[in-house]
């Protein structure tokens, strides 16, 4: 257990720091919000604003990608500190040793995943 716990918090680490370098938290909220990169310029073409405009995109979709796995390595943690941890969210049963050595943060067994 004290193996995937690990490996589960430096997964955490690992995906705060790569939300920070695409955005910032919201200290109100606890969302992350993309932030996008003026490179301090005060007036821009059509081009450059299409160009921002997509980076933007792509931040907030990476962004909502890494919120999910990180809301699963949580709950994951969480599932440790409760004792339920490697037990199916969805059918109670018990999520198999592979699947959990593949992906500790698992929350599912292989039929209900």
């Amino acid at each position: 257990m004290e193996k995937y716990k690990l490996q589960l918090e430096t997964e955490k680490l690992l995906l705060e720091e790569e939300l920070s370098g695409l955005g910032k938290k919201n200290s109100e909220t606890g969302e992350w919000q993309a932030v996008s990169d003026d490179s301090g310029a005060t007036e821009a073409d059509e081009s450059d604003m299409d160009d921002r405009s997509e980076d933007y995109e792509e931040k907030s979709s990476l962004i909502n990608v890494l919120v999910k796995k990180l809301n699963t390595t949580i709950k994951a943690l969480l599932k440790i500190e409760e004792g339920t941890y490697g037990v199916c969210d969805t059918c109670g049963g018990k999520i198999e040793e592979d699947r959990i050595e593949a992906n500790p943060s698992a929350l599912t067994c292989k039929n209900c995943m």
